[in-house]
């Protein structure tokens, strides 16, 4: 029975939400501001106490000041002396700072007390005199801080942190008595790692034999990993997680698909011979073998609810995959934040794990962006548990070639994650690291990263020759036995397992795979199988059926009282609220639009578009930097008060809907954020979700996640996705990084057919538009939702358009029976005096109108604005076209733009916009003028104020040039 002190103290150790007050602003640790913004999706951190030294403890390590020095210094630097690197080729200097006698500790024999200094009872169990000689601390805290794995917490700015583990480490005791014991490898875990062992090496050598030629990226050398992952799941599952999204790269993923995570050999067979893992009729063309899935519910002793396991696809840029899982992971507990009481912590259900190799973990950027995003408001998740697969190698770039640190590990300190060293030859500790570091993770809802080293075998890949450029490591690796034998040696000898033992375990897999192979020749994909269709997603339909043709044209017009009301509250502030004075001009243009029915900006449309949205039951999130104010101070869809900066949002607070919306101000990061939205848009159909490029010219940072997820996911995974792109456009003097979007990229990217009678608007990869007025803009929201299928959805523009008067919308444009329009006419067009016709996209249609009325040319010149670029509108065009009637053998037509002849949408609207006049009977040769506009460019836009200036006017002009 616990004394009455002793239970006080481990009570303030069960996690608490701390909510700081909004109405002052608080410096914390390192300068950093409180976070003021506690508007939806907001969850403040958990703040945990542990029981401070009490007066008796703080006396005797002033007392035994040396003693306190020596043993810090054993935390600080042990790992340095550890013994974490199974082919021990680490080079390691002589750790002078782990001997005594530098302290001024000489005598062995001498007894000392450890109470406060020496960690090595459980919190509470009893304080007081507790002697020890200088011997006993010095072999206890070897075997703890020198053995196979090298702990790495002492650069934790957290006191709390830094206790937690050296308490952990010292005692081997968990703070408090309700938690679970911590892992004892018993016989039963032994024979479990070694199953797990063995049948990855039978599965290595099973398809070395099978597929001689195949570059399968095998496991041998760093067989460990399916411990690790085991333990950590079987963890995790007594913890109380019942869903785990991981993210991996191509190394050891198919051992852990069919070893663990229960992938069918026969599926894997069939892959590798060529076939696909999808069936035929949805149309998928796949990818390679070392980016295939599986996502089982796995079954552990002891947890209460089965453990659903996801690994998400991946493309070859080996760490994209980790900001998508992380958005995966916070959106799977988006209901939690709608229901739950403030005290429901982010990851009580959910955890990501993320697998890296040690020479991406260093080297590539996205892994720092995303560390980046573990803590930050809005984004994290709840704490992730890294797991780096440490070759030592990076393809064929030695550890030191491959970063300037001492450890990969080391860009983990940036967030102040603590590190686990553990040597991938010794299982048992490996799976002791994997357990500690759920615990740190479940208890503080931080990262924490595990550095598993091993080694590969055959280098980067099976054909590989790596003793070319690294033979002494590779003459090591051919002298020494795999890590299955070594473990099975160690079994043998403590006669947990005889040779019998290992035999059947090898044996029964090996016959198991044989019997899958056999299956291979009648095995076809199943359609139950195919993903995007089931869970979540059991209400949307596949893109390819007849069900997703008849929402094409879905009518996204809301009712009058409806705008009004959702206009209304979108600039709701309570009572004392005091907002920025100039924001007064902002509040009443959007209400007198609303009252006059007219004059609705870019801004309001967007609101009347969310707002309508989250009536309907839908959630909404726009990510991006500033996205809550706007980057052109034109959204302003949360509200600061000017003495308190307390937030709000007001169509969370006034409008009642059942949908919420997110607005998350993130950092100054484009790749892990918009695959971090990306990742949520996986997971919840349900979900508006929109990153904001500060200008279309910055998607550049995330142009990985566009090329590998946006634009192919579908064709490779069958994965749909929402994903909203709002990308600035337009050339308006700003220079080259503040002018483009590069639409010419994105429309690139596209699959959209080059003819009328190929093209299917529900099977294109996505859609790249360019709205010119506010209501074509509410519509393009709204149809992300109400379509029966999901499509990424690029939008270029608006900047200059936002709050430019020709622009703007009537209420009358967003109502029932209004919809989006893919190609708009010419509103003043006079189709039997019209001499020209200028085809052309976006904001410089306002441009040219004002230079016609200049010219007095309103009858000759008609232009008619391409706002959806892909798929390109065929029908629509020719029915424009059409509509000039016989005249059109007599117009002129040509396309104009304001994008270099290199840029912008020329490159993909010529040869269609040829085959629509072809079609509708006009002499291309005669007729057609083809391109107007800038000459091809190096850059999007000068930036030099008056070569811009004359430009800009030349291609003006040009549009009018003849007539």
């Amino acid at each position: 029975m616990l004394s009455r002190r002793a239970q006080a103290q481990v009570r303030v150790l069960v996690p608490r939400a701390v909510v700081g007050s909004s109405s002052s602003v608080k410096l914390l640790f390192g300068g950093l501001r409180g976070y003021h913004d506690e508007s939806f999706g907001y969850r403040p951190p958990p703040k945990y106490a542990f029981p401070d030294y009490t007066q008796k403890q703080l006396s005797n390590r002033h007392h035994n000041a040396t003693l306190l020095r020596y043993v810090d210094s054993m935390r600080t630097h042990g790992h340095r002396a550890a013994r974490i690197d199974p082919l021990d080729l680490i080079h390691r200097d002589e750790v002078a700072a782990l001997d005594p006698t530098r302290y001024g500790l000489t005598e062995r024999g001498k007894r000392y007390d450890v109470d406060g200094i020496l960690w090595t009872k459980r919190v509470g169990d009893g304080e007081g005199e507790e002697l020890w000689t200088l011997e006993e601390i010095e072999r206890h805290l070897r075997g703890v801080y020198v053995g196979k794995i090298g702990y790495e917490y002492m650069h934790s700015p957290s006191k709390t942190e830094r206790l937690w583990f050296s308490h952990l480490l010292e005692s081997q005791t968990l703070p408090s008595p309700a938690d679970k014991p911590l892992l004892v490898v018993d016989e039963e875990k032994k024979r479990r790692i070694h199953e797990l062992l063995a049948k990855s090496e039978v599965l290595d050598h099973f398809l070395q034999a099978k597929f001689p030629n195949l570059k399968r990226y095998g496991l041998e050398g760093g067989e460990s990993m399916l411990p690790a992952l085991d333990t950590l799941f079987s963890s995790a599952a007594q913890g109380g997680i019942q869903h785990i999204i991981l993210a991996m790269p191509h190394r050891g993923r198919l051992n852990l698909l069919t070893d663990l995570l229960q992938y069918s050999p026969t599926v894997l067979f069939h892959k590798i011979r060529g076939g696909s893992e999808w069936p035929e009729e949805l149309g998928a063309e796949g990818d390679v073998l070392s980016h295939i899935v599986s996502s089982p519910t796995l079954q552990y002793e002891g947890a209460e609810n089965p453990l659903k396991v996801s690994l998400l696809p991946n493309p070859s840029h080996l760490e994209a995959a980790n900001p998508v899982a992380l958005g995966k992971t916070r959106a799977k507990q988006f209901s939690l934040l709608k229901t739950s009481p403030q005290d429901c912590q982010l990851g009580d259900k959910v955890m990501c794990v993320q697998l890296h190799g040690d020479a991406s973990f260093t080297g590539q950027g996205v892994v720092m962006e995303s560390l980046g995003l573990s803590n930050l408001p809005h984004f994290t998740s709840g704490g992730s548990v890294h797991l780096v697969v440490d070759n030592n190698i990076g393809y064929t770039t030695p550890a030191s070639g491959a970063r300037s640190s001492a450890y990969c590990s080391d860009v983990g300190k940036a967030i102040n994650a603590p590190v686990l060293h553990v040597n991938g030859d010794h299982p048992e500790d490996v799976a002791r690291a994997m357990d500690i570091a759920f615990r740190y993770r479940n208890y503080f809802r931080k990262d924490i990263i595990v550095d598993l080293l091993v080694y590969r075998r055959w280098g980067h890949n099976e054909l590989d020759l790596p003793g070319i450029t690294s033979p002494l490591m590779y003459e090591k690796i051919a002298a020494r036995k795999s890590v299955p034998e070594l473990y099975e040696h160690k079994l043998l000898s403590e006669n947990i397992v005889t040779q019998e033992d290992i035999s059947i375990v090898r044996s029964t897999y090996k016959s198991h795979l044989e019997s899958q192979l056999s299956n291979v020749p009648t095995y076809t994909p199943p359609p139950s199988e195919a993903p995007m269709l089931q869970d979540q997603w059991s209400g949307i339909v596949w893109p390819k059926s007849a069900e997703a043709a008849q929402t094409v044209e879905v009518d996204t017009g809301v009712e009058k009282d409806v705008l009004k009301r959702v206009g209304e509250a979108s600039v709701w502030a309570p009572d004392g609220f005091e907002i920025h004075s100039k924001l007064g001009r902002h509040v009443k243009n959007r209400l007198s639009s609303l009252e006059k029915e007219r004059g609705v900006d870019w801004a309001t449309a967007e609101a009347l578009a969310f707002g309508s949205l989250m009536l309907e039951g839908y959630d909404v999130r726009i990510s991006g930097q500033d996205v809550g104010r706007g980057t052109f101070s034109h959204r302003h869809a949360m509200l600061v008060d000017q003495k308190t900066e307390r937030v709000v949002v007001p169509l969370n607070e006034v409008l009642g809907a059942e949908g919420k919306l997110e607005l998350a101000n993130s950092s100054l990061s484009e790749f892990a954020v918009l695959g971090f939205e990306y990742g949520a848009s996986w997971e919840r159909p349900t979900l508006l979700p929109i990153w904001e490029a500060q200008f279309g010219d910055f998607f550049n940072g995330a142009q990985v996640i566009i090329d590998t997820y946006i634009s192919s996911s579908e064709t490779k995974w069958l994965k749909q996705s929402g994903i909203v792109l709002q990308l600035p456009h337009g050339l308006d003097g700003a220079g080259p990084e503040h002018s483009s979007s590069r639409v010419e990229r994105m429309l690139q990217l596209t699959n959209d057919r080059y003819a009328e009678q190929e093209a299917d608007p529900t099977n294109i990869n996505m859609h790249v538009v360019f709205p010119t007025t506010p209501a074509q803009y509410f519509h393009l929201l709204r149809r992300q939702m109400k379509r029966g299928y999901r499509k990424p959805l690029v939008i270029v523009g608006p900047k200059g358009l936002l709050r430019l008067a020709p622009s703007l919308s009537a209420l009358a444009d967003l109502e029932p029976g209004t919809r989006f329009q893919p190609v708009l006419q010419d509103p003043l067009a006079n189709p039997s005096k019209t001499k020209r016709i200028v085809l052309l996209t976006g904001k410089f249609y306002y441009e040219l109108i004002k230079e016609r009325e200049a010219r007095n040319l309103v009858d000759e010149v008609s232009f008619v604005r391409i706002e959806e670029l892909a798929p390109f509108p065929f029908s629509h065009l020719r029915e424009i076209l059409e509509r000039y009637g016989d005249a059109l053998n007599d117009v002129e037509v040509c396309w104009v733009q304001e994008e270099p002849r290199n840029q912008g949408a020329w490159g993909h609207v010529k040869e269609r916009i040829e085959g629509v006049l072809e079609d509708a009977g006009v002499d291309v040769r005669r007729n057609w003028l083809g391109f107007k506009g800038r000459k091809e460019s190096a850059i999007p836009a000068p930036g030099i104020g008056k070569i811009y200036a004359k430009q800009q006017r030349a291609v003006i002009e040009s549009a009018f040039e003849g007539l």
